[in-house]
């Protein structure tokens, strides 16, 4: 049976905190909630075009599309990997009163993979305890959403897959024109 050495704990130093070149984090706000919903805002080149032998620039608007990077590629976020990421739905879900922090970890393996003295070093300096739903309560988004009720979660993925494209048809409906594709059969409405 090998041994393996116990692996010293990942060094802040490794972990890549450069902005992604030719884009920006920016932050979408929610309209019913307070929420920041991370977008990257890609810069385009300008389109190089010949109109009777001579060269023409035209600019191109930036694209947004949804951000997966999270709070490593904004620099105004302090990173501390021991302490771990800020959490961003706690609130949300504590919010609605319907929910309960455990008292301990309820699976023999959570509790096994802690009291492991070897796991040590990999541990953070602290660990929450999971949440469980009161008795009575129904937690999910989708019991939410049949009861006509609107979650920060619903809003957050609502911005997030809507990707900023109210603004851009807003302010250039020859957008509405351009590369229809095939709505499935899908209604896709003119207007915002």
């Amino acid at each position: 049976m090998t041994h393996h050495a116990v692996q010293p704990a990942v060094q802040e130093s490794l972990i890549t905190r450069a902005p992604l070149t030719g884009s920006r984090k920016v932050y979408v706000p929610g309209k019913l909630f307070n929420i920041q919903v991370a977008m990257r805002e890609i810069q385009l080149t300008e389109t190089v075009s010949f109109v009777n032998g001579a060269k023409t620039h035209t600019p191109n608007a930036s694209v947004t599309v949804y951000d997966t990077s999270g709070a490593y590629t904004d620099p105004e976020i302090e990173i501390d990997l021991k302490k771990g990421l800020p959490r961003l739905r706690e609130s949300w879900v504590t919010n609605r009163k319907d929910v309960e922090e455990l008292q301990a970890f309820s699976s023999d393996y959570s509790n096994e993979r802690l009291n492991d003295e070897k796991l040590k070093y990999l541990k953070f300096e602290h660990i929450r305890k999971p949440y469980k739903a009161l008795p009575g309560k129904n937690v999910t988004q989708l019991h939410y959403a049949r009861n006509g009720i609107i979650t920060p979660e619903m809003e957050y993925i609502a911005i997030r897959e809507n990707q900023r494209m109210e603004a851009a048809w807003k302010a250039d409906e020859s957008l509405w024109h351009q590369h229809a594709g095939d709505s499935q059969g899908g209604k896709m409405p003119k207007t915002f």
